[in-house]
């Protein structure tokens, strides 16, 4: 990858995926049409399913605990990674990532250069939405049925088998498995189908439909998004339209490892303590756990592939503004804080990463050294960072700074692109956009 350069896909090519990934999502049967504002049969149990606590061991959980509306599916506590298990008192391993837009999202392949594309999950390891919906209903730490078995037992509980047996027969109960596929066929086509999870109704889309008009900031954190020599943002979340009849989706599917600091207060980050429900792969004597995004230890398809280790998912931007916390470990709680890592990992490491007693800093403090992490350097002494070789992202605008070198952008500026990635949060009124509800972060929603 050089300098400045987009590691994305070409949009002819984002074209075929999309085809590929909205005919993955829609394979269940459908019926109905978003557009005509109704739900399938198989959309509306979907609905029912998403929102069923009764599903889970605890009684207390459901799609919808986790992926919350108001919150752009994605969570809402203050947690950085949520808790459930059959008590509700289980800590997960990664951050809850929004589910709007997953409907775009193509099936987890190479491409001929190797790159890793699409898949659901931070880590890609489902294939499509739905094989995605049936993860969380078996997950000790989730859902945490037992098995399939225990699950369909609680689903002839429900008021709405009938409506679950009328699409799919009485006979598939019989054969658990088959009938969490066909409850995770009706939870896609509800994903798939309702507007809500990809309405395209930001005011970003009002200003591209000609219907709004950008402010100065808003104008200026676009520009500093798109220029690849400042933000670079564009090079991974492109904020060009698919096609003509699909609008931008600020991501390329792709995955990326930018090093994000550890966060010591997930309970699978804490070396004092053992949870059955984690694999432990620490072997550097620093950490009993990392999680090295694409090569495991949640996925373990793809171990062999060291140079992926630390590579997570690219997320789309859409509603950025709503679904704090940040990453797949939820390190930071503020959209701004975020900007400012990417802005200053390499150039101020010292207010990332982990401090030593001698006064340096254990940079990429959250992947162990076999995958370039836990590198040390002086702060503030330039030349102690140009050794580095490693996974980490340090060849494109903005991470490849060093120590005494300036950050590509300043805090005036890092406010001017958090203003424009506001613009993305939809449910925007270019008719009446004093009634736009900002989120609170955003510098709009400022006195």
């Amino acid at each position: 990858m050089s300098q400045g350069q987009s590691r994305g896909l070409g949009r002819g090519r984002v074209i075929v995926l999309l085809a590929a990934a909205m005919l993955a999502a829609c394979s269940g049967g459908n019926s109905g049409s978003a557009d005509s504002g109704e739900l399938s049969a198989q959309a509306q149990l979907g609905k029912l399913l998403f929102e069923d606590t009764a599903l889970s061991a605890s009684g207390q959980q459901s799609c919808a605990s986790c992926h919350v509306e108001s919150r752009a599916f994605a969570g809402d506590d203050a947690l950085a990674v949520p808790l459930g298990g059959p008590n509700m008192d289980l800590q997960g391993i990664r951050n809850t990532p929004s589910i709007m837009y997953a409907s775009f999202t193509p099936p987890f392949h190479f491409e001929s250069d190797g790159t890793p594309v699409g898949g659901m999950f931070r880590d890609g390891r489902a294939n499509t939405l739905v094989e995605q919906a049936q993860g969380p209903f078996l997950s000790s730490f989730e859902m945490a049925n037992a098995d399939a078995a225990e699950l369909i037992a609680r689903l002839k509980t429900r008021p709405y088998l009938p409506q679950f047996t009328a699409l799919y027969g009485s006979a598939v109960l019989d054969t658990p498995a088959t009938a969490l596929q066909r409850m995770a066929l009706a939870i896609a086509a509800y994903e798939s189908e309702d507007p809500k999870f990809h309405p395209f109704s930001s005011k970003y889309d009002a200003w591209t439909a000609g219907k709004a008009s950008l402010s100065g900031d808003e104008l200026a954190g676009l520009a500093i998004f798109n220029d690849a020599t400042r933000g670079n943002c564009a090079g991974c979340h492109p904020s060009t339209p698919v096609s003509k009849s699909v609008p931008a989706l600020f991501t390329d599917f792709t995955y990326d490892n930018l090093g994000v600091p550890r966060n010591a207060d997930l309970a699978v980050n804490d070396d004092a303590q053992t949870l059955a429900y984690v694999n432990y792969n620490g072997t550097d004597g620093v950490h009993r756990f990392y999680d090295t995004g694409l090569c495991g230890p949640v996925r373990g398809d793809l171990a062999d592939k060291t140079a992926l280790c630390g590579a997570f998912k690219v997320p789309t931007l859409r509603n950025i503004a709503l679904t704090a916390p940040y990453f797949h470990n939820g390190r930071f709680a503020t959209l701004q804080d975020a900007l400012r890592f990417y802005v200053t990992r390499d150039t101020a490491p010292q207010d990332w990463f982990t401090l030593n007693g001698d006064g340096t800093v254990n940079k990429f403090d959250d992947l162990p050294a076999a995958d370039g992490g836990q590198f040390v350097v002086t702060p503030h002494l330039a030349g102690s960072d140009l050794s580095y070789l490693g996974n980490v992202n340090t060849s494109e605008v903005p991470y490849e700074r060093h120590i005494g070198q300036a950050a590509h952008l300043n805090s005036s500026e890092i406010t001017q692109l958090l203003a424009f990635l506001c613009t993305l949060t939809d449910g925007y009124d270019p008719a009446a956009p004093a009634s736009f509800a900002w989120p609170a972060q955003c510098p709009q929603a400022q006195p």
